[in-house]
């Protein structure tokens, strides 16, 4: 990921536009109106609030709080996890003539200034991804820049480079916050909806690499991500839930049959194991106490693996 203060020239690009917000709520709907509720937009972009079907209560809320803000609602009648969701709302793009699409996590919030700062600079580098500084809600760097190392299949933030030269890595960008123009958008198609829940931001920046896109972060754009309000801990509470670990160690393991060669693969299924007990431990080593870190670390690892013998495929 290219970090960039000042944006210096830029390519060609319309000098207006439309952009569409996308945020997935599931289960979010109190989130999403106490953060995007709260924040004020920059002229120029329209949001798109997409319910993840989770209650009928949830997609009613869902309705009534777009309705009151003035946003757009996509009221799913399935769960098609954050790729899907982010897709169904992205799909509004060709029909409203918005030319820039930008995420936003319900549990993140982003000031006008900094919002635009993204929009314009995915608008005038239309082969670009656009990111912003993340922190967390007591100030700590969050997001960054991020690298997957391509040896072993894990990653680290980019202030670790220094630590970890020598090894193969590739950057990507967090899906929790970013913009990119609706033309790479439409070439990249969208995120992968195979993942469900986790990787698919990864798996998005490897295909822009692969088109001959950048990943760029704005080192002038700033959001806040409270990670902790989606998944319904307390303050010091560090410890995730199932489905964060079934699904980054499964995805890992598709990933890995969708990009790397057979030797990567078994080489990334070798290391499977240890690299999956790292994941559980960014929740802290007291929840290894339960039964449930380590059923998701076990079906994590039997799903990725049923993934990863089979034959690869095109994108569903």
């Amino acid at each position: 990921m290219t970090a960039v203060g000042d944006p210096g020239p830029a390519a060609p690009g319309r000098p207006g536009g439309l952009a569409l917000l996308v945020v997935v709520s599931y289960g979010s709907a109190a989130l999403v109106e106490a953060n995007l509720g709260a924040m004020t937009l920059p002229g120029g972009v329209e949001v798109v609030v997409v319910d993840c079907f989770s209650t009928p209560r949830e997609r009613t809320a869902v309705a009534r709080l777009a309705a009151r803000h003035g946003w757009r609602a996509v009221l799913l009648e399935d769960n098609r996890g954050f790729g899907g969701g982010v897709n169904a709302g992205a799909a509004l793009a060709a029909e409203l003539g918005a030319d820039v699409i930008a995420t936003l996590n319900p549990d993140a919030t982003i000031d006008a200034e900094a919002l635009t700062l993204l929009v314009t600079h995915a608008r005038t580098h239309p082969g670009a991804i656009a990111s912003p500084r993340i922190v967390g809600s007591a100030g700590e760097v969050w997001f960054a820049g991020a690298d997957l190392y391509l040896d072993d299949g894990s990653t680290a933030g980019a202030r670790r480079r220094d630590d970890l030269a020598g090894r193969p890595r590739r950057p990507w960008a967090t899906g929790a916050c970013l913009a990119l123009s609706a033309d790479l958008w439409d070439r990249l198609g969208g995120f992968d909806e195979r993942y469900f829940l986790y990787w698919e931001d990864i798996d998005l920046s490897h295909r822009a690499l692969d088109l001959g896109a950048t990943l760029d972060l704005l080192e002038a754009a700033n959001a806040v991500h409270d990670e902790g309000q989606t998944h319904g801990r307390q303050a010091g509470d560090r410890a995730k839930t199932p489905l964060y670990y079934r699904y980054n160690i499964r995805n890992r393991l598709l990933y890995a049959a969708l990009h790397l060669d057979d030797v990567g693969q078994r080489r990334w299924l070798r290391s499977a194991p240890r690299v999956a007990y790292g994941v559980l431990l960014q929740g802290g080593r007291r929840q290894l106490l339960g039964l449930a870190p380590w059923r998701a670390y076990v079906t994590g690892l039997w799903e990725g693996g049923r993934l990863l013998r089979r034959p690869r495929a095109g994108r569903s």
